[in-house]
């Protein structure tokens, strides 16, 4: 029993190499791989843009855009990104507050070539003379088409379109606004710096 158990053991045959199968499915999850990467990263830096705009920081707005990106906002602003970041310093300071929330993220790559749509809701409060608050809501969405230049994904080309807003009279205010609009904002305390922009 012993001599047929060894020779049992001699006679099997030697494992077989990788087979032409077993490398394209590698070649197909290191694809797989690198596009969840490069959704995972474009949806980083449009949530970094939602912050950035709510804490009017111009160069984290500028981060997200390419240099010679278009900005086309509808109605609002036509330009280039870098030049909504400075229309967003011009516009938002005289508000109370305001924030921006994304929902809703798809995003969908081919190489260094991506395109994004993400919905948005914008809330902003506006201190009249008199004390009273006014409330801003505005929905909309971010079409956007990013390219990845020097391994960094950014926008190349957005496009706002709008859905509806509405606007009254807030008649409770249970708490005042915590936090700051500027690099004092506690925030920063736990985000390391962005990557430049790309200037």
């Amino acid at each position: 029993m012993r001599t047929s158990s060894r020779r049992s053991r001699r006679s099997r045959p030697p494992a077989s190499p990788p087979s032409t199968t077993d490398a394209l499915q590698e070649d197909e999850i290191d694809a797989l791989l690198a596009r969840l990467v490069a959704k995972d990263e474009i949806t980083e830096q449009l949530l970094a843009y939602a912050r950035a705009v709510d804490r009017i920081d111009v160069p984290l707005i500028r981060s997200v855009f390419h240099p010679d990106a278009i900005a086309d906002y509808g109605a609002m602003y036509s330009g280039t990104g870098y030049g909504f970041a400075d229309f967003i310093a011009e516009v938002h300071p005289p508000m109370q507050t305001h924030t921006h929330h994304l929902s809703n993220i798809a995003v969908t790559v081919d190489g260094d070539v991506a395109g994004s749509e993400c919905y948005v809701i914008m809330r902003a409060r506006t201190i009249g003379a008199d004390g009273t608050a006014h409330e801003t809501v505005s929905h909309g969405r971010y079409v956007d088409r990013w390219e990845r230049r020097d391994a960094i994904w950014r926008i190349a080309h957005r496009r706002y379109l709008h859905s509806l807003d509405e606007l009254w009279t807030a008649s409770t205010r249970l708490f005042e606004p915590a936090g700051s609009r500027g690099p004092d904002d506690p925030a920063y305390d736990v985000f390391p710096d962005p990557p430049a922009s790309a200037d």
